[in-house]
């Protein structure tokens, strides 16, 4: 029921005669006034008489939380495995294609280029690559502009779009067309499909219009994505050594920068990095890291990118300290375990001796591929920096151009790639969650992807890697089959990876406010199992999941609501299975006494029929009742108008959840009853002295719901609410409505009461949610209303809704001395954090073990003033900052005040010190002039034991390291299948290897990059 309150309570003036008797009798009045009122317009003693009415006809049926997740991931895996036969029937066609093909250095041919299509000159003609490519809306797309008979090309802006070998992996590749069609008529739950060259194009399905950057720059690489280097490549064991003697001062330096940056970029999840500096004397640029390994995660390659941006070129350089200290740490891991590991050394020069520390440390087994980056145009030493890779199993190349490095650098994932390419080993890689910035869309996706290789005999020992082919899938399709009835009013569903990172989660919140903009959080795809599951201290939850066991575990946990306002104390009960072929585990949760039953009623089709066309009910249109988003004759249909359709026999090709619609026809009979009710209600009010009654409604477990208004609709004060605009009130995916959840934790028969909104002219608005649902059929609490310091905040004009500790601290305070509240401390791993700009330095701590406190201070006003602040990524948003402030993910702590039940009735008296009067008014208000502040953790011991400790992983479980065909000496980099330049390596010369020489990137538009073949010394 929403309700219009103008006055909750007046302060007394000094010297006004009262007592507490006095007082006590007032909040009983109004305690019992209110009761009455709210008992009368929501109907709640009817609903509860309707459910106790059927109670003998129902049926219970206990959950079974393990065959439940086994279940659910079962239905997952089948899914996913239709994503994985639409990539292997890509990567045939693609393979036969490429063997049919012959190379041919003069082919011209017009292809669909994504950033010039439909584009025209002044005299109305289509540009060149250009051509007429009919984009239409798709609901299937995120209502993007596409055309699904076509895919179409995109290039970055560093890759001449003529380039033969780009013209000829174009027109091989045309040959996806038809199976890209084909997949997506036999699986219309596909979304993008694509294959993204080695050469550097991205055919896309279905074709899209792709727009440059602000800057009028194509900077998607696909090579450069997650899903290529992982597919492309087994997990990678890298230690990166830069050169920083003085002579690399300048230009030098800043294509070293560059490289490393770009290095770290090919870097992912499964791999493990550190980066050595060199000159005098050797040291780890994070020296929190010296000696070991750490993984190649989001927050630590944006750390590393900060202190590379501060590297400093001065002294002498000496190499083989850096590469003795590299082998130490590459040995050490080794020991746990052996993939690829490789030392990328990034220099302009080496002229000391460094033989005898390949033979201490990596003859004649050769372990550790060295790549060596020469920067610079000085060839003086370039004979012993490539002696370096040619005798290490690596690659050489000289980079003169920051323009070079892109290309220059992506060579070594060939070089990795070639013994799984040899063995024509496909394997199956899934990523982890992150968001689609192709399609410019918000929704977590997972990809699958495998890689295409050359399959022509003349080319085998080379190893050719003709790139990825890959297809997304949205998180939200897999949740789908975890219904949101199965699960109880607190019940949830969710995913991790096998790093431990968080794939869905109803608490995973990727976003953040930046002025009116929603933005992805920096490190919003490495969110930890742990950092939602945080009341599993020992990590046992986590670490089961990880290594994909099968299990269940219970936890009383403490749930955070209304933006960490409210806690809901839950115990939990964990259902876990890994999901088979996949490196995701599946969790499902259930309440107790809310998750471990569902009733099934008995309703005839006719009679519920009947109920389910009352113009007051709704359905949860984000659940599945029926399946409408595969037939494109289904999807403009609501879940309401389809499941009529469905029991009506109107669209008998409806795939619908029958045991879900039985018990919306259940619950449409008992409920009805209330539609005539609230009309009768309605009509029969009195607007002189029952103003304020705004609406009554109710919710069922089943997602059905009603509601009567009891005013005009534009009289309504808070019109979002019950809307698609509030997501709090409704059923959605991911969650019950707040009100349903906060009322189910409360006793029988009481009522909620709390703050909705306030409309455009501030007027706020009181809702109070009664229990009607079917599990409460015992009498209600009389008179029983839920304190809440959000509510009782409202003495104020302009206060009502705020945190009743900020606006009237001293009676905050004195709640909390008598008991009637208790202070709970919360905490949020995923906050954005106002920091101000400094210069970083290796001093400052890594923002992933930042921790973020209220200022510890004496007074507890200002406590309460920030108890939510922190809380809120709202209010970090960056329009309100200065203009050298900036936002970064922290960790946070922050308390939150619950009522204690136990405590019947409290009472005092609390003088006023610091109350002023308002002008023309008997009204008082407290002021307060603390301001809130940040207290960060510097200690260095801890910070550094942290940043250190590296939690459980669990790699992939295939690994190509090395083939016997892959000659030692032959390390060149990518070849074509085709007769090119490029195919100039020969497994008869064993001490023979393939360097680069740049060029500009002018001239490297319209020329091939050609490889040189020299005789190693």
């Amino acid at each position: 029921v929403l309700l219009k309150l103008s006055v909750l309570l007046i302060f007394i003036n000094p010297g006004f005669p009262f007592s507490l008797f006095r007082v006590k009798s007032w909040a009983d009045a109004f305690g019992g006034e209110l009761y009455s009122i709210v008992t009368k317009y929501s109907g709640s003693l009817l609903l509860q008489k309707k459910y106790k009415d059927v109670e003998p006809t129902l049926k219970i049926k206990e959950v079974d939380g393990l065959e439940l997740v086994k279940k659910f991931s079962e239905q997952m895996e089948n899914m996913l495995r239709r994503k994985v036969e639409a990539v292997e029937r890509l990567v045939e066609a693609a393979e036969d294609a490429d063997l049919n093909h012959e190379y041919n250095s003069s082919l011209e041919f017009d292809y669909y280029n994504s950033l010039l299509i439909n584009d025209k000159d002044e005299n109305d003609n289509y540009v060149e690559l250009g051509d007429e490519f009919i984009l239409e809306p798709n609901e299937h797309f995120n209502n993007l502009l596409v055309n699904t008979t076509y895919s179409d090309i995109q290039l970055p802006t560093n890759v001449y779009n003529k380039d033969p070998d780009i013209l000829n992996g174009v027109y091989m590749s045309e040959a996806l067309n038809p199976i890209f069609v084909d997949n997506f008529e036999r699986d219309p739950t596909l979304t993008w499909q694509y294959f993204g060259s080695s050469t550097g194009f991205f055919r896309l399905y279905p074709g899209i219009k792709w727009l440059p950057d602000e800057n009028g720059v194509i900077s998607f690489d696909c090579r450069n994505r997650g899903w290529y280097i992982q597919a492309a490549t087994s997990p990678k064991d890298i230690v990166i050594i830069v050169d920083v003697s003085g002579s690399m001062k300048g230009l030098r330096m800043t294509i070293a920068k560059h490289t490393i940056t770009t290095i770290l970029d090919t870097l992912g999840e499964n791999d493990f990095v550190n980066i050595i500096a060199y000159n005098d004397y050797v040291h780890f640029i994070e020296p929190c890291f010296k000696g070991i390994l750490v993984q190649a995660d989001r927050d630590n390659r944006e750390h590393f990118k900060q202190l590379v941006d501060e590297l400093q070129a001065k002294g002498v350089g000496t190499v083989n300290k850096a590469l003795t200290e590299s082998f130490k740490i590459l040995r050490e891991v080794r020991v746990r375990g052996l993939c690829n590991q490789a030392i990328m050394l990034i220099t302009d020069g080496a002229v000391e001796d460094y033989e005898a520390v390949f033979e201490k440390y990596n003859w004649p087994d050769r372990k550790v591929r060295v790549f060596t980056y020469l920067i610079g145009r000085e060839v003086t030493f370039a004979p012993n920096v490539k002696w370096i890779a040619c005798n290490n199993k690596g690659y050489y190349t000289q980079i003169s151009t920051l323009a070079d490095v892109q290309e220059n650098v992506m060579e070594y994932l060939h070089v990795l790639s070639r013994p799984m390419v040899i063995n024509h080993d496909h394997d199956i890689i899934w990523t982890e969650a992150y968001m689609d910035s192709a399609a410019q869309s918000l929704l977590l996706m997972t990809t699958v992807a495998m890689p295409v290789f050359s399959k022509k005999n003349e080319t085998r020992s080379h190893g050719i890697l003709l790139g990825v082919v890959g297809s997304d899938v949205p998180l939200r399709e897999l949740l789908k089959l975890a219904p949101r009835y199965k699960l109880g009013v607190h019940g949830y569903a969710f995913l991790n990876t096998n790093n431990g990172y968080i794939l869905s989660h109803p608490d995973l919140r990727p976003l953040y406010k930046e002025g009116k903009k929603l933005k992805p959080k920096p490190n919003y795809n490495s969110v930890d199992l742990s950092e939602v599951e945080w009341e599993d201290q020992d990590e046992i939850l986590r670490t089961a999941m990880i290594n994909g066991e099968t299990g269940y575990l219970s936890m009383d946990v403490k749930v955070p609501v209304d933006k960490g306002k409210r806690v809901l104390f839950l115990t939990n009960d964990y259902f876990f299975t890994d999901i088979s072929g996949t490196p995701f585990s599946l969790g499902v949760v259930l309440s107790r006494g809310h998750g471990e039953y569902i009733l099934l009623g008995n309703t005839s089709v006719e009679e519920g029929l009947h109920d389910l066309l009352q113009p007051d009910l709704s359905l949860a249109n984000e659940w599945i009742y029926c399946i409408t988003d595969i037939d494109p004759d289904h999807r403009k249909l609501s879940q309401l108008e389809a499941v009529i359709r469905f029991l009506t026999g109107e669209e008998p090709d409806l795939e619908c959840d029958e045991e879900l619609v039985q018990e919306v026809l259940f619950d449409a009979v008992v409920t009805a009853p209330m539609e005539a009710y609230w009309t009768t209600l309605a009509l029969n009010m009195s607007m002189e002295t029952e103003t304020g009654i705004e609406m009554a409604f109710l919710g069922t477990r089943a997602g059905l719901m009603r509601s009567a208004l009891y005013v005009g609709s534009e009289k309504i004060s808070n019109r979002k609410f019950l809307t698609q605009k509030d997501k709090e009130s409704i059923f959605t995916m991911d969650h019950f409505p707040l009100w349903y959840r906060r009322a189910a934790e409360h006793p029988p028969g009481s009522f909620i009461y709390s703050i909705v909104s306030e409309d455009d002219s501030g007027n706020p608005s009181l809702s109070t949610r009664g229990e009607g649902k079917r599990k409460l059929f015992t009498s209600h609490v009389p008179h029983h209303v839920c304190p809440d310091p959000f509510v009782d905040a409202s003495f104020l004009a302009g206060s009502t809704g705020k945190f009743l500790g900020a606006v009237d601290g001293p009676v905050m305070t004195q709640l909390l001395n008598m008991g009637m509240f208790r202070r709970v401390t919360m905490y949020d791993y995923q906050a954005m954090c106002k920091v101000p700009y400094h210069h970083h330095s290796g001093a400052q701590p890594l923002l992933s073990v930042r921790i973020c406190r209220h200022a510890a201070l004496s007074g507890f006003l200002l406590e309460f003033n920030m108890s939510s602040f922190w809380h809120s990524d709202n209010l970090a948003d960056a329009h309100k900052h200065k203009k050298h402030d900036i936002l970064q993910p922290c960790d946070t702590e922050y308390p939150v005040f619950v009522y204690e039940p136990a405590i019947k009735e409290t009472n005092g008296l609390i003088e006023c010190g610091d109350c002023q009067k308002g002008d023309n008014s008997n009204l008082r208000r407290v002021d307060f002039t603390g301001t809130p502040s940040l207290i960060l953790a510097h200690n260095a011991s801890v910070k550094c034991e942290r940043m250190r400790s590296q939690k459980l992983r669990r790699r992939p479980d295939t690994c190509h390291a090395f083939h016997p065909e892959v000659p030692r000496g032959s390390t060149g980099g990518r070849a074509h299948s085709w007769v090119s330049p490029w195919a100039c390596l020969s497994p008869l010369a064993p001490l023979r290897c393939v360097y680069h020489m740049t060029i500009p990137l002018a001239e490297h538009r319209h020329s091939p990059v050609t490889p040189q073949e020299v005789p190693s010394p």
